[in-house]
């Protein structure tokens, strides 16, 4: 896998987390895996299409999920994850991923992304490559995220 294709990933996350209200992000360690994740308690699953094809998976055990949904909800407390909570996680995702869009575009890569598909429960297996796959570990505010990376270009 490209560094050139996975820095504007990270890039994208650790500018947009602080400016969305969040603590500046930490990034723990990076390491390969083999072709499935294993879900920490919710995963966010968006594509990649055209000159770059792939996913990047935002893997998190609830409590993380519950930060995140609790911050982009002003400090609304969340108690359980129902439609509204969801959908805060997804769109931070999708904001993340929009992001790295933006900067893979201005790399000169044509780069669409597909909607957020989020799943909930632990230990679930999500087959993500045909091979191995880079997660990096990151610490958000005492509250760990992997991002899930399995990109590649033709260009």
């Amino acid at each position: 896998m490209d560094a050139k294709l996975v820095n504007p990933i990270i890039d994208a996350f650790m500018e947009v987390m602080p400016q969305t209200g969040f603590p500046v992000p930490r990034r723990l360690r990076v390491y390969l895996q083999d072709r499935n994740v294993i879900s920490n308690g919710v995963t966010v699953e968006v594509g990649f299409m055209r000159q770059m094809r792939g996913k990047v998976v935002y893997n998190m055990p609830d409590d993380t999920a519950k930060f995140i949904a609790s911050t982009i909800m002003l400090g609304v407390p969340v108690k359980r994850f129902g439609d509204m909570v969801q959908s805060a996680i997804c769109e931070m995702c999708n904001m993340l991923t929009a992001r790295a869009a933006t900067n893979l575009a201005q790399m000169g890569l044509k780069v669409d992304i597909t909607p957020p598909r989020l799943t909930l429960g632990e230990d679930l297996t999500t087959k993500i490559s045909d091979d191995t796959f880079l997660t990096v570990e990151m610490d958000l505010g005492g509250h760990r995220m992997d991002i899930a990376l399995a990109v590649d270009s033709d260009v």
